[in-house]
């Protein structure tokens, strides 16, 4: 029985092995790779990837035994001893001969172990969290080469951990992200249900308070009326762009359909209310397309919304054309509108970021439609783009992939 080993900062060290999320995982290539390597560069019978846990070795990746063989016992562990000097690898020749190791066999499934080379696997820290060990059943000397290339394998074997712990914590991050998501959208929901109906009651008890008192109102008090319902319009469609929002992820799990791209936008026209002073071209190479119609709809919709909204011109005039490829279809819609100052054009998609603008009514925008259109075309696997001359044009450019 081999003695045990402990160093001195044993707490520490247990608790830099346990944050690294890898104990009892499953095997993985790139550190078997490792393994293989090293036994093929020693030409030894056995490699592992050892780490020392505080009542056992685990083996993260084993070549030249058994796979079924995943830990041993620390207090039979040559490799608990190797950990005790971080800096320098532990080399024993002929563990016979050797008056620490000599008392008993030592033995891994059916391999004696008479040659032994632990190289720790130091983190940054400064922890040996185990080694990268190479073994045999008789005696061995390991050349400088040997030395310095199992050296540069045990640093590998750190830098797989460390990418190993990024990837979990942006998986856990990822999964954080998405509860606090479904917990937004539910609350968007809630708050769209629970405040458009008194919204709602108040342009309508506005109204009919006007009606009442008609005779009785000066004109500073009509206009105290108008903003109240003025300001619960914005209110609702604030609320309603937040939830539209929040819900554009669940359009993006709707099924690919075929339709005509000119059917699609005509709806949405008919949903705008156009006006007569509003003049639209659609693509004259009318196309059919296969992808998520519905978020491609709410896009359409957002963006011609705002050609008309911010608009100052007499006539509005709004082009679409499209273009595609093989990979992706292309769309670009250009308005004669107010356009978009030089110094908003890099933030113009940020949430809750606006152009410092108002419309054509004299209302200012909330910051969230533009956001919700470039998180869906990025969802559809897209990007998109705007290039804007104040009082001259505005044009926005997105593309969305191919559906198969």
């Amino acid at each position: 029985m081999i003695s045990t080993a402990i160093p001195i900062n044993e707490d520490f060290r247990l608790e830099a092995l346990k944050s690294l999320d890898i104990l009892d995982t499953k095997t993985e290539k790139e550190f078997d790779d490792i393994t293989a390597l090293a036994n093929y560069i020693c030409d030894t019978k056995v490699a592992l990837i050892s780490l020392v846990d505080k009542d056992r070795q685990w083996f993260k990746s084993t070549h030249g035994i058994s796979d079924k063989i995943c830990q041993t016992p620390r207090n039979n562990s040559l490799c608990s001893h190797a950990i005790l000097n971080p800096e320098t690898p532990l080399i024993i020749a002929d563990t016979r001969e050797d008056q620490r190791f000599n008392k008993d066999i030592i033995c891994l499934e059916n391999t004696q172990v008479v040659f032994y080379a632990g190289f720790p696997l130091v983190d940054k820290e400064g922890f040996a969290l185990g080694t990268l060990c190479v073994m045999d059943d008789k005696p061995r000397e390991l050349s400088e080469k040997q030395i310095e290339s199992l050296n540069a394998l045990a640093r590998q074997v750190i830098i797989l951990f460390e990418l190993n712990k990024k990837n979990n914590d942006l998986e856990k991050m990822q999964s954080k992200l998405k509860k606090k998501n479904q917990a937004l959208r539910e609350f968007a929901r809630v708050i769209s249900h629970d405040l458009k109906m008194p919204l709602a009651n108040i342009v309508t008890t506005t109204d009919l308070l006007k009606l009442l008192l008609d005779d009785k109102l000066d004109e500073e008090s009509l206009e105290y009326f108008e903003y109240i319902k003025a300001s619960s319009f914005s209110m609702s469609g604030y609320i309603s762009d937040v939830l539209a929002h929040y819900e554009s992820e669940t359009l993006v799990n709707n099924k690919p359909e075929k339709f005509k791209l000119n059917e699609l936008l005509q709806e949405i026209v008919d949903l705008l209310s156009i006006k007569p002073d509003f003049t639209i071209h659609f693509p004259e190479d009318d196309p059919t397309l296969n992808c998520n119609k519905s978020a491609l709809k709410q896009i359409f919709f957002n963006l011609i919304g705002n050609s008309i909204k911010y608009n100052d011109k007499e006539q509005i005039v709004v082009t679409i054309d499209a273009f595609r490829d093989d990979k992706f279809d292309y769309f670009r819609i250009t308005d004669n509108g107010m356009g978009i100052p030089n110094d908003k054009l890099d933030t113009i998609f940020e949430l809750f970021t606006t152009a410092d603008t108002v419309d054509r009514s004299g209302n200012k925008g909330n910051g969230i439609g533009l956001s919700t259109v470039k998180k869906l075309v990025e969802k559809l696997g897209g990007t998109i783009k705007v290039t804007s001359e104040e009082k001259k044009y505005t044009t926005f450019d997105f593309s969305i992939k191919k559906c198969c």
